[in-house]
């Protein structure tokens, strides 16, 4: 017995092809091997089975595979669907013998994700201990987010995640220089590329549902730094209540412009400390900042870690839209820099934090030691290692020059305090390797990559995981099977690719699961996978990866398979954060106040992403957004001041967490006003640059249309330079297909922000008049009637129907989609009056993917302008020219260029006056080609270019003032 135990133990370790056949021939097992790969390949991408051996007797059958097997994501059905499947080749005999599949070392049934097993024997093994899940429990979260009026109580909550945005900018060592790890193309490159999918989706998406996610480099794109500490004379101050600050141990301080190896900031300074209180008065400490401008940045605290520190540490952020306060557990982290969260802070020195000594346990101990503000530029100088120098040659140290967000972990991991062990684990000698190395166990973690390779046709390269089984035993800290790796890698994996292909991609390839020891699948001590999501290389997968829409939708999905591997582990329920809410509008509700109202969006893919509640986020002039306001209903009344302009964004909650925020609309009420009038966002792109595939071309035409970021793009380094088809497999980077400029690779550029009808509403009010707003996709049968309004601003943006990659999925975003036609030409036939302005509001119903007649019949008829051609301007200066008295003699000026906080205008339209009664009343200075056309008869007014997009308030509000006094002349209407 003992010898046949011995004998399947080696078989098991050292491979199968020795297995005997006994009695299931060479035909046979072939024709095993062709079933089983034409399985594999229905979802996995080249996929290849070979047969290594069989151990057949008329009970059970054992069939040991290639690896390609062990790429397959099982489940209980699609395993027992494969044993049949393999039964039916098998001779007579064994037909009624249990069958095994073994690849990769592993029964396949092992290879099933815990979060899939539901069968008796794996429940049995549970109880047992046998199959031992991976849980890294702490009796509070780093950090609680307190002012949030709803946290999320299942999804994950509490727990802790380690995420890397693959590389940035690294000190080559042998060329003693800074460079990118990964080739730019496709108008980016890997270092920058992945970051605009983890910071601002995958990353918030965590943190909606409650987790607390740890980043191994900047996460702030903001270049401002500013820094507070308490050795620092006027950036910092305590007031004592009965417990006193005393001296602490040691901590940050700022004393150099720049740090070379070895050097510390957290070894610099010093830190303080008092005893907690339950009660009474209080201690506090309180940190100010200059800061240089106004703008969002990210707020970072640092503390010393001692024995008995307090596990609910109560900072309070001082910012625009008023206090937000958060529990910080410093038996944690003590060290380095803890992020809070992002703020909006206006220019001039100012309060930024305080901490106070009041916690829910009296007696333990807070510490105190400095503040960050802002993501700022890299400090850290680096030279070629000693090793790598040759005589007579002069090295000079220098840092990189670039943001630091650009940069690898290793160079912020010093800046945080890390200890030289951890971020130059090769002694200095290889900047590379110290930045994939770096990486912190905790729940889980995650590598975000892309990956390189070419096709030639259409066809997607797609997705890769990668996952280390066979470190420490195959085991973690705990007992747990390094399997969970996999797990996690499956589940991400097949979440990933399910969504791409029920949404945009229905050919969208699924690689292999690799068994492989990657340092970032290797080192860490918690389950990690390693995921290189597409080709950065291949044109097919840009298209895609391109378009803020599948970065939205991919992200989600890591989150979901997250999701999925972590309840697994704690044995917690499913529950996925709802989609952001639409059809959001505001609307007079009697005397001083304004009823908001939104509508629930459902998820077609995930039936438990029901909103159960909202809340409501309110801005009051240009301050910031507060902490919100919770109702479990799709409306709310809001009290305002006469006067001023408040603005509101809305997300759903539920137990798994909160939505992204929505649109922004907004209202203000003028007493004793001119009349109301209706703003009406239609402009809600967001997209990839318009890329064309021909017979010897392909690439993105910036230049046309460089499409719309959502909010900013992050990851944008410069246009496209190379489109010869036949340069697709150059391996000299600078001459491939795809190959792009690099102007921008440190510029953060601006996209559609969703909070224009604030923008034009501010000039509405300016010019006396009171107004509401709404959705586009509100108006109409979805509750908003123009009927109200005494005239209807209408945002279209850079609104035009495009499609998404190579365009399986249809349109999306037409300027007038024929519901909003019939609206229109209701309200146009009722008196209304009206104002259009967008860069494609003739081409779109003209040349459009959607145009159709009855598209041009109305512009025509009911806006009266027809197509006069698009790339109407070179130059992005506009002159009014009509003698009618109405307007001012001016010219303006519209945004063509890349900002920060701004969308570029590339294209506008040329329009001509349709009907009687239409006039131009604008042209473009370069050509004189009409910009604007009005029609008195009928009441309209409509721009070929965004007014969104003038220079500044200036022109706007004097524009703005023109129009409505041109449309409504004396014509008012009361309050309400």
């Amino acid at each position: 017995m003992k010898t046949k135990f011995l004998l399947f133990f080696l078989l098991l370790c050292f491979g199968w092809q020795q297995a005997p056949a006994a009695g299931v021939d060479a035909v046979t097992r072939r024709e095993i091997g062709r079933t089983l790969s034409r399985i594999v390949a229905r979802e996995v991408s080249g996929g290849f089975v070979r047969i290594e051996g069989v151990d057949a007797s008329r009970k059970r059958v054992r069939i040991y595979t290639s690896v390609g097997l062990s790429y397959y994501p099982f489940r209980e059905q699609n395993l027992r669907a494969m044993y049949d499947s393999v039964r039916a080749v098998l001779p007579p005999e064994y037909r009624k013998a249990s069958i095994e599949l073994y690849s990769d070392k592993r029964e396949v049934r092992g290879l099933i994700p815990m979060a899939y097993r539901t069968d008796a024997e794996f429940r049995k093994l549970l109880r047992k201990k046998k199959v031992v899940p991976f849980v890294n429990r702490s009796q509070r979260p780093l950090v609680v987010r307190q002012s949030s009026p709803a946290a999320p109580t299942q999804g994950l909550s509490g727990r802790h995640i380690a995420l890397w945005q693959s590389h940035g900018r690294y000190f080559d060592q042998p060329a003693n220089r800074w460079k990118w790890q990964r080739s730019r193309l496709w108008m980016t490159c890997e270092d920058l590329y992945t970051q605009s999918y983890v910071l601002p989706y995958l990353v918030p998406m965590l943190e909606n549902a409650g987790a607390c996610v740890m980043l191994p480099r900047e996460r702030d794109v903001q270049k401002y730094e500013v820094l507070a500490d308490n050795d620092a004379a006027g950036q910092y101050a305590e007031t004592d209540g009965p417990e006193k600050w005393q001296p602490g141990g040691v901590g940050f301080a700022h004393t150099r412009q720049v740090y070379r190896t070895g050097e510390n900031p957290f070894r610099d300074g010093t830190t303080r400390r008092v005893r907690t209180v339950a009660g009474g008065a209080e201690s506090r400490a309180a940190w100010r900042a200059s800061i240089p401008e106004r703008g969002e940045y990210a707020v970072y605290v640092s503390y010393e870690t001692v024995p008995g520190s307090t596990d609910d540490a109560q900072y309070t952020v001082h910012h625009l839209g008023g206090e937000s306060t958060f529990a910080v557990n410093q038996t944690m982290g003590g060290g380095t820099w803890i992020y809070l969260g992002h703020f909006l802070f206006g220019p001039g020195e100012q309060p930024v934090v305080t901490l106070t000594n009041r916690s829910r346990q009296a007696g333990r101990i807070v510490t105190a030691d400095a503040v960050k503000v802002g993501g700022g530029y890299g400090n850290v100088a680096r030279s070629v290692s000693d090793s790598l120098r040759r005589p007579g040659v002069e090295y000079a140290e220098e840092t990189s020059g670039y943001p630091r967000f650009c940069e690898g972990a290793r160079y912020w991991l010093q800046w945080a305090g890390f200890d030289p062990k951890v971020y130059t684990p090769k002694e200095n000698a290889d900047d590379y390797k110290d930045d994939y190395i770096l990486r912190i166990p905790v729940d889980m973690a995650l590598a975000f990559h892309s990956d390189a390779g070419v096709r030639l046709n259409d066809e997607t390269i797609g997705t890769l995981g990668i996952f280390y089984t066979r470190e420490n035993k195959g085991r973690f800290e705990g007992g747990a099977d390094r399997y969970r790796s996999r797990d996690l890698t499956d589940i991400v994996m097949t979440q990933i690719v399910s969504d791409i292909r029920r949404t945009c991609e229905p050919e969208w390839n699924r690689r292999g699961l690799w068994n492989r020891a990657y340092y970032e699948a290797r080192v860490p001590g918690a389950p990690t996978m390693l995921l290189e999501l597409l080709s950065h290389q291949n044109f097919a997968d840009m298209r895609y990866g391109s378009d803020p829409r599948f970065k939205f939708l991919v992200s989600r999905a890591i989150y979901k398979g997250i999701l999925q591997y972590i309840s697994s582990q704690y044995g917690l329920p499913y529950v996925v954060q709802p989609l952001p809410v639409e059809a959001l509008s505001t609307h007079f509700a009697g005397e001083g106040k304004v009823a908001v109202s939104w509508s629930p969006v459902i998820d077609s893919l995930e039936v438990t992403a029901a909103p159960t509640g909202y809340v409501v986020y309110t801005r009051i002039d240009d301050g910031g957004f507060d902490n919100g306001r919770y109702t479990d209903k799709p409306y709310l009344l809001s009290e305002q001041e006469p006067g001023r302009i408040y603005s509101y964004k809305v997300t759903a909650v539920n137990e798994g967490g909160e939505s992204f925020p929505s649109e922004v609309v907004a209202a203000c009420r003028i007493p004793g006003g001119k009349g109301n009038v209706l703003v009406v966002n239609g402009f809600d792109r967001i997209s990839a640059p318009l890329s064309m595939r021909r017979d010897s071309l392909a690439g993105f035409y910036t230049e046309l249309d460089g499409g719309v970021p959502d909010k900013q793009d992050i990851s944008f380094i410069g246009g496209q330079q190379v489109f010869d088809l036949a340069m697709a497999g150059c391996e000299v980077d600078s001459i491939a297909l795809g190959a792009c400029n690099c102007d921008y690779e440190t510029e953060v550029i601006g996209g559609n922000t969703f909070d224009y009808p604030y923008v034009h509403g501010r000039s509405i009010a300016r010019a006396g008049y009171s107004f509401c707003s709404a959705s586009v996709r509100a108006v109409g049968d979805r509750g908003v009637s123009l009927e109200e309004y005494s005239a209807v601003d209408l945002i279209l943006g850079k609104q035009r129907s495009v499609t998404i990659g190579r365009g399986v999925a249809g349109y999306a975003f037409k300027t007038f989609s024929p519901e909003l036609q019939d609206v229109l030409r209701r309200y146009m036939a009722g008196d209304g009056a009206l104002f259009v302005s967008g860069s494609y509001v003739a081409t779109d119903l003209w040349t459009g993917g959607e145009a159709t007649p009855a598209d041009r019949a109305f512009a025509e008829e009911v806006l009266h302008y027809t197509y006069d051609g698009d790339q109407a301007a070179d130059r992005n200066r506009v002159r009014v020219v009509t003698s009618h008295a109405g307007f001012s003699r001016d010219e303006y000026r519209y945004v063509d260029d890349f900002r920060p906080d701004r969308y570029r205008v590339e294209r506008v339209d040329a329009l001509r006056p349709a009907g009687g009664g239409a006039f131009p009343v604008m042209r473009y200075v370069d050509n004189n080609r009409c910009a604007g056309v009005a029609c008195a008869d009928s009441r309209t007014f409509v721009m070929g270019f965004p007014f969104e997009a003038l220079e500044s308030d200036v022109q706007r509000d004097r524009l703005m003032a023109d129009i409505l006094g041109f449309l409504l002349g004396g014509k008012s209407g009361g309050d309400d």
